[in-house]
């Protein structure tokens, strides 16, 4: 049986396509990519269909890491049934995703930074429209999160 983790965030193009690579990589490096599966999601319909963001893109690319060949996709109610995690990037999307979420499903809805113990109200800032400068302080905070992650995920139940 395989473990299912879903990160979100607003638009799926930076914070939420970026934490899916860090978390793939690791975990095929790890050899638990059969037994650990990530996917990513936006709420929001605006760019569905599309890549990355391109300084998403580079900044995972200069760490060994691609994430050009994702594309963006709403969350729909269907994935609290199927993923056994749902992180997101930060509050608000936590708030709309309480909002779509059936009650029952609410435990397994967490901020991504709360869950790999960063702090119970840390939320990943998004650096859309920024620099890449911004966007590489986004990636370090999800390459330490993701460690973090990845070990909660290694831990029997």
């Amino acid at each position: 049986m395989s473990t299912k983790v879903l990160v979100v965030c607003m638009g799926n193009i930076c914070r939420s396509p970026m934490l899916e690579g860090l978390l793939r990589h690791k975990l095929e490096a790890a050899g638990m990519g059969k037994r650990i599966s990530v996917d990513s999601a936006g709420l929001g319909p605006w760019h569905a269909g599309s890549p990355p963001e391109p300084e998403a893109i580079d900044v995972c690319a200069q760490h060994g890491i691609a994430i050009d060949g994702l594309r963006a996709r709403q969350v729909t109610v269907q994935d609290f049934a199927t993923f056994d995690w749902v992180l997101c990037a930060d509050r608000q999307n936590l708030k709309l995703l309480h909002a779509m979420a059936p009650r029952a499903t609410w435990p397994r809805i967490s901020l991504a930074l709360a869950w790999a113990g960063l702090g119970a109200k840390a939320e990943v800032p998004d650096p859309y429209g920024g620099e890449e400068k911004d966007f590489l302080d986004v990636y370090r905070l999800l390459d330490k999160a993701s460690d973090r992650i990845l070990a909660r995920l290694q831990r029997p139940a």
